[in-house]
């Protein structure tokens, strides 16, 4: 399995950070190759399936994947549920006790405003070895290992995107997002 985790600190209560990412709809406004989040059954909850629909180059392919766990407001888990092995979660982490407000002597952390952040991270693990080829309707002459080949180091810089422009909404404003990436593929 191929893991990504792209991180970051967002100045947000965390019920608020949790609930918004529960809104998986939201999440073709921040991809840019993520075109239509529709959900096919469910709220939001274990059990909640969506279809996501992806364009790129000149493919087109709809994903399945379904809420697997939630932890209000700590983490949400997800898995894709045909054509790859894939999965992850979203993570919230709150303010640790003593940062910010909590703390008029250390408020190195705050925002203008005195508020604490609390840390947001996307993990996701896939298996690019267990893709389908009969999932995509190639043109011809076009091979799935090129597909994925091209594909793949996509993943890297879609989910900075996502959780950056995630933030930027949490927030209200825009601002330079530090992010924290640990990859443990050369593929991503």
């Amino acid at each position: 399995m191929d893991e990504l985790v792209v991180s970051t600190e967002v100045y947000a209560d965390p019920e608020e950070v949790y609930a918004f990412l529960l809104d998986f709809p939201q999440y073709a406004n921040y991809s840019e190759y993520l075109r239509e989040v529709t959900t096919v059954s469910g709220d939001g909850g274990p059990g909640t399936q969506y279809a996501l629909t992806f364009a790129w180059w000149k493919i087109s392919y709809t994903a399945r994947s379904e809420v697997t766990g939630v932890e209000p407001p700590e983490r949400i888990d997800w898995e894709i549920t045909k054509d790859i092995d894939a999965g992850g979660c979203w993570r919230v982490t709150p303010p640790e006790t003593g940062d910010g407000v909590d703390d008029p002597e250390d408020p190195s952390d705050a925002d203008p405003n005195g508020n604490a952040p609390c840390e947001v991270a996307l993990e996701v693990e896939f298996d690019p070895g267990s893709a389908s080829s009969d999932a995509l309707d190639l043109p011809r002459l076009v091979s799935f290992d090129w597909v994925l080949k091209k594909a793949i180091p996509l993943i890297r810089s879609e989910a900075e995107r996502v959780v950056e422009r995630a933030v930027q909404d949490l927030e209200g404003s825009t601002r330079d997002v530090d992010l924290d990436v640990y990859v443990d593929s050369n593929r991503i």
